[in-house]
């Protein structure tokens, strides 16, 4: 149980790490325009040199700044209750710690991953149409990978649930 638990802790210690990486760098799209290379991320977009800020509030920015902020709050308060399930911290009787941060993982796991499909959607049918040499960078793929983090958390946690609630009999019968 403790080794799933302290799996779980570590996949989302990464993922949340990643997470906010991705969330707060301006490397999700690279792309080239008149003749400069050009980044943008969730807050800015750059241009050699110079980087401004974005005034547009465009729904699709903002259905992914707004996703990618309730998963970082919904994995950091699933680190903070799976480690207290870690140390046997005991303040509710009735309440299964290592459960509910699976919970909370999962529903990181759920955020990010509409974050990001919300971004690839948009930013696909968009700029693929209208620029012919643009990518997805870095901070882009680091959200990915967090989706990939946050959901072996959740599975962990749910594995030290499931031994801690159905314990191996000793005696077969």
């Amino acid at each position: 149980m403790y080794s799933f638990m302290g799996g779980g802790l570590f996949c989302a210690g990464v993922g949340n790490i990643l997470l906010i990486v991705s969330t707060a760098t301006d490397y999700w799209m690279q792309y080239r325009h008149s003749n400069n290379y050009m980044h943008q991320g969730l807050w800015r977009y750059c241009m050699p040199g110079k980087c401004f800020t974005h005034t547009d509030s465009i729904a699709y920015w903002d259905a992914t700044r707004a996703f990618m902020i309730l998963s970082l709050l919904a994995c950091f308060f699933g680190i903070i209750i799976g480690i207290m399930a870690f140390i046997h911290y005991s303040s509710f009787d009735r309440f299964d710690k290592s459960f509910a941060a699976g919970i909370l993982f999962f529903i990181s796991c759920f955020f990010v991953f509409l974050a990001m499909a919300v971004y690839t959607g948009v930013t696909i049918n968009y700029y693929g149409k209208r620029y012919g040499n643009w990518r997805f960078s870095w901070s882009y793929i680091i959200g990915w990978v967090s989706v990939v983090l946050t959901f072996f958390s959740g599975i962990f946690y749910m594995c030290a649930y499931r031994m801690h609630e159905c314990p191996r009999s000793s005696n077969p019968h």
